[in-house]
């Protein structure tokens, strides 16, 4: 199935092979016309070309995992998840990166992150490069072009569709760009390519413009679940939807959490399921092996057609452990990356006593290790953990590459969704209380393999109790840094742990930080945006 899909992928990245280094065009195809004609001449030339805009969240370039279609960016630091995975994992108590030497990851894992700094930059230009690579698909595909191309049959009913598709896409980077940078310099298919609007659009203007992009576009696309695998449908609109919804007090300073439980009931009605043993949703062939039913939007990964340094390449060659050598658990070489991630001791606490001993969520690894960390550059301080796994649910290789992940990457799925119904009852989003009881224990039942020993009861569901059973359950699947600024526990005093403030202890650090800066490139390139406060 992702050969099949890879077919297209690379097909599609053939055309929409580089965005200028603004980050808010691409070159246009029509730079090329006969190259154009000779394209769209061809069977499922549309699909091959959505299929390129899809590829900008799993690759970063058609011409491998050493290479980059955005000008002026690293490949190592602005693939799609791994820019989402260093922004809100590495940011937060969730992991710490033992090569500080690595550009960029010392300032974000000790929260002195400035505009230059080169992981922010990759970000920044990834996600308004999806932007750029939507918007391009939207204009070729107007009425004039399709009928100038004659393009008829199921490819043109299927438009509206792929339409769709393409804007939701658009709207999940905005998504991104609003939680992350707060602001977004705004584009879309009807301006020309290399023309700037004279604006940017930020807070309350770029929430409100996610939210009817997404509400218009939800009657064409496909119903939940019945679209092909990995490309998005009803389900992902209503997940970004949710999304924004649960955090609109701190995008726009307005309680939307009755939507934001309707929303997530939506997908809870829609027919997903919990899969059986939580591993597999974390497995190789995560494709295939049941988890289809729990996540609602991955980014795949394969390690032998689309290699990347995507975040799940990271997450097992990363959690190699310099002592354990445990690399043929996770599908990788023996030494792995060498103890690249390990945890900060707040974290571990949050697996601590009889209830997590044999929960399957628990992966710590801690024999031989202290807990705390004293030398960031000591590999054998800190312990690891195991998550992601190129291995199949029969613990054999998925494929012979060792270093390049198969698995692909959760973005949404139906636990978070569970979550999230809890906490929008709890801050007053309606509902009930026994079902969100209900709704955690499913998770809690799945996790200790059927039992329900450890079950909770409605007076144990609180909003501190949410927090960390989101990390429990959530960790390395980037939602951390969200949830803490949600709980506001990012910045200020009120949470620290290792390496916040730059303290091995943590310190406090300043409000501003809730949001990271403009890169100092992007300013340049594009007057039209300004900087956020504080920086």
């Amino acid at each position: 199935m992702k050969k099949l899909n890879l077919i297209y992928l690379f097909a599609g990245l053939l055309f929409l092979v580089s965005s200028c280094e603004d980050d808010l065009n691409t070159v246009p195809l029509d730079d090329d016309a006969s190259t154009a004609e000779d394209f769209f001449s061809q069977d499922n030339a549309y699909k091959s070309l959505l299929a390129g805009v899809y590829g900008n969240l799993s690759l970063t370039s058609a011409g491998g995992a050493f290479g980059s279609n955005i000008g002026g960016l690293d490949p190592g630091t602005s693939q799609y998840g791994r820019a989402l995975m260093n922004l809100q994992t590495f940011t937060t108590d969730e992991a710490i990166w033992s090569y500080e030497n690595d550009p960029g990851i010392a300032e974000l894992q000790r929260t002195t992150w400035t505009p230059a700094n080169v992981i922010i930059r990759g970000a920044f230009g990834r996600i308004m490069g999806s932007v750029a690579f939507a918007n391009e698909f939207l204009r070729q595909s107007t009425e004039a072009k399709l009928n100038s191309r004659d393009i008829s049959g199921e490819e043109l009913q299927e438009m509206p569709t792929f339409r769709a598709e393409a804007r939701l896409l658009r709207a999940l980077s905005y998504y991104h760009m609003l939680d992350l940078f707060g602001k977004a310099h705004f584009i879309t298919e009807e301006d020309p390519v290399g023309v700037f609007r004279n604006e940017e659009i930020v807070g309350v203007d770029l929430f409100n413009y996610i939210e009817s992009e997404l509400l218009e576009i939800i009657p064409d696309l496909k119903d939940a679940r019945t679209n092909e695998y990995a490309r998005a449908d009803k389900a992902v609109a209503w997940m970004i939807l949710a999304k924004l919804y649960l955090n609109a007090e701190v995008y726009i300073g307005e309680d939307r959490y009755a939507d934001a439980l309707e929303y997530s009931q939506n997908i809870i009605d829609a027919g997903y399921s919990l899969t059986p043993n939580y591993q597999d949703v974390f497995r190789g062939d995560n494709d295939v092996n049941g988890a289809q039913n729990e996540v609602i939007f991955p980014v795949p990964a394969d390690g032998e057609f689309s290699q990347s340094f995507g975040p799940t390449t990271v997450m097992t060659n990363g959690a190699v452990g310099s002592i354990e050598q445990n690399g043929a658990n996770l599908g990788v070489t023996e030494g792995g990356w060498g103890g690249a991630i390990r945890l900060s001791p707040q974290f571990v606490s949050l697996f601590q006593g009889a209830e997590f001993t044999n929960d399957a969520r628990n992966g710590i690894i801690s024999e031989d290790r202290p807990i705390n960390i004293t030398d960031v550059s000591n590999r054998d301080q800190g312990y690891i953990l195991e998550k992601f796994t190129d291995l199949n649910t029969s613990d054999d290789p998925v494929d012979d590459n060792l270093t390049f992940s198969s698995v692909d990457f959760p973005m949404f799925r139906l636990a978070d969704v569970y979550l999230m119904y809890a906490e929008a009852h709890l801050r007053g989003g309606g509902g009930s209380l026994t079902q969100a009881t209900e709704y955690i224990n499913l998770i809690r039942t799945r996790a200790h393999n059927g039992s329900t020993t450890w079950n909770i009861s409605e007076s144990d569901l609180t909003l501190d109790f949410i927090i960390d059973e989101r990390a429990r359950e959530l960790y390395w699947e980037s939602h951390r840094r969200q949830d803490l600024r949600r709980f506001g526990l990012f910045t200020g005093a009120s949470y620290v742990w290792t390496l916040k403030g730059n303290s091995l202890s943590g310190i406090p650090i300043a409000d501003y930080r809730g949001l990271f800066p403009i890169p100092s490139e992007s300013l340049s390139a594009n007057p039209n945006l300004t900087q956020n406060p504080g920086y």
